[in-house]
């Protein structure tokens, strides 16, 4: 049984900026993972009408993101 749940973003009146320094999309082409200048990892979800909703950012690198890959099977 899979169980959708949806991811809730908090925070003050400003949203943490997140400029883009690397992109990566999956195999399954459902999900883009973007890393940022700041050291944010963010996961989008991406439907096959091509829209894309944010599902969660993590945060804890000191440094840019600067390069994103997935690890094997």
């Amino acid at each position: 049984m899979k169980i959708s749940i949806q991811a809730v973003a908090m925070w003050g009146k400003i949203a943490p900026s997140h400029s883009i320094t690397a992109i990566m999309i999956t195999d399954d082409q459902q999900t883009i993972v973007t890393g940022s200048q700041e050291g944010q990892i963010c996961l989008w979800d991406l439907s096959s009408e091509l829209k894309v909703s944010s599902k969660e950012i993590l945060f804890g690198h000191t440094a840019s993101v600067t390069c994103l890959a997935k690890a094997r099977d």
